[in-house]
C-alpha cells in the first residue's frame, strides 16, 4: 500500500506559511570551536539524589521561587517559573493577544522567537526599527506602536547588543499603560545588571520582564527562564501554562544554582567574560578585514566583514560562530565570548585575514 501525503489542507493557513526559528544548533555543523550560540564556556558539576520520580513535581517549585525572587529583590508573586524565556514569550502572545486580530510591535533587528511566536498562533507583527527604538522620541515610538498587545523589547538586544536607557522603558511603558503590555527580554541582563528594568515593577502594572539561566547562569541546557511581573499581570498566565512545567531534576539544579555562592560565582565569570569581550573587540576593532564592531552589551561580539567569503572560510576550518544577514547585508557575524583558548582560534583566525590583506 503507497503511504499518502499528509494533507496540509488541514494545516491552518499561518502554520503553512510559517519559518520555523533557525536557532544556532538547529544547524548541522561540525567543528572544534563553538562560539556561535552565545553559551558560556563554563561547565557545571551537578550532584543530583532523586528517590521520588514516580511522583508529579510542584508546577512552581517554592524554593526555586523564593530563590529567583530574592535574586531579583522581588516578591514571590511576581515570579513565574518557565521553560526557558522561549516559553514565557510564547505564554504572553498565546494569553494576551486574539489570534488575528492583534499585534506585536518588535525593534528589528532582534530575537527571532518574537516573529516565530507571533506568527504561529496568527498575530501580526509590527515591525519597527531599532534606530526608531534608540533615536526616536517616546511620542515617535508609542506612535509607531500604535494598537499593538505586547511590545517586546530586548535589552541588551540580540544580536547587536544595544541598550535601551531605562527612562525611555519607563515613558513607554507610561504611555502605554491599559494599551499594551512592554515585554522586556533580559536574557543578557547579567553583563549589565544595573540596566534591569526589574525595578519599574514597583511602579508599572504594564511591564514584564523575562529572564533566563541559560546565559551568564551557564545552564543553556537546562532550558530553564523566568517571567517577572506583578501579580495581576501574571494570574492569567498561571491559567494557561502547562500543569507541571518544571520537571523535579530541572528544579533541582536550578535551586543549587541560586544559591548564594553560585551567584557569587556566576558573578566572578561575568567579570572574567567581560574582560575578555574587550579584549576581542580590541582585536576585531584593529583587523583590516573587518569593517565594523557594534559596541553593546552581552556576551558576544556583532561585527561586519568586508568579504562574506572570510566568514565561510572560517566556518568551514572548524571556527564555528554565528553568521547574520542584518540591514540587507549577508556579511555579518555574531561571535560569542568563549574561554580563553577559544578566543585565542578567533585571533588566530583575524590574523591570517590581516595577513591576506
Amino acid at each position: 500500500m503507497t503511504k499518502q501525503a499528509f494533507p496540509n489542507n488541514l494545516l491552518p493557513e499561518n502554520i503553512n506559511a510559517l519559518a520555523a526559528y533557525s536557532s544556532a544548533k538547529s544547524q548541522k555543523l561540525s567543528g572544534s570551536t563553538w562560539l556561535n550560540a552565545n553559551e558560556s564556556p563554563y561547565s557545571k558539576n551537578i550532584e543530583l539524589s532523586l528517590s521520588d520520580l514516580n511522583r508529579y513535581p510542584d508546577p512552581q517549585p517554592e524554593p526555586v521561587i523564593d530563590a529567583y525572587a530574592q535574586y531579583a529583590q522581588l516578591n514571590k508573586e511576581q515570579v513565574l517559573m518557565t521553560r526557558g524565556a522561549d516559553e514565557g514569550i510564547e505564554l504572553l502572545v498565546r494569553t494576551y493577544c486574539k489570534s488575528g486580530e492583534d499585534s506585536i510591535a518588535l525593534f528589528l533587528p532582534t530575537y527571532g522567537m518574537y516573529k516565530v511566536t507571533a506568527d504561529s498562533h496568527n498575530v501580526a507583527i509590527n515591525g519597527l526599527t531599532q534606530d526608531l527604538l534608540l533615536q526616536g522620541s517616546n511620542e515617535q515610538i508609542v506612535a509607531a506602536v500604535g494598537n499593538s498587545k505586547l511590545v517586546f523589547i530586548c535589552n541588551p538586544n540580540n544580536p547587536t547588543g544595544s541598550l535601551t536607557e531605562l527612562s525611555k522603558i519607563s515613558a513607554i511603558a507610561k504611555a502605554l499603560e491599559n494599551k499594551a503590555i512592554v515585554v522586556v527580554d533580559e536574557a543578557y541582563i547579567e553583563f549589565c545588571p544595573e540596566q534591569t528594568a526589574s525595578s519599574l515593577l514597583q511602579d508599572f502594572e504594564n511591564i514584564v520582564v523575562l529572564r533566563t539561566l541559560s546565559k551568564a547562569f551557564a545552564l543553556a541546557g537546562l532550558r530553564t527562564g523566568f517571567m517577572l511581573a506583578n501579580a495581576t499581570l501574571l494570574a492569567p498566565i498561571r491559567k494557561v501554562i502547562a500543569p507541571y512545567p518544571v520537571s523535579r531534576v530541572v528544579a533541582l539544579i536550578a535551586q543549587q544554582a541560586l544559591q548564594s555562592d553560585a551567584i557569587t560565582q556566576m558573578r566572578r565569570q561575568v567579570t572574567i567574560l567581560n574582560r575578555a569581550k574587550a579584549t576581542l573587540t580590541q582585536w576585531l576593532k584593529n583587523c583590516s578585514a573587518v569593517s565594523k564592531v557594534l559596541d553593546g552589551q552581552g556576551n558576544f561580539v556583532t561585527v561586519q566583514l568586508t568579504r562574506k567569503e572570510d566568514i565561510d572560510k572560517a566556518m568551514q576550518s572548524g571556527l564555528i560562530m554565528r553568521p547574520f544577514t542584518l540591514y540587507a547585508q549577508d556579511n555579518w557575524l555574531r561571535i560569542s565570548i568563549g574561554n580563553e583558548q577559544e578566543l585565542e582560534q578567533v585571533k588566530i583566525w583575524l590574523d591570517a585575514l590581516d595577513a591576506q590583506q
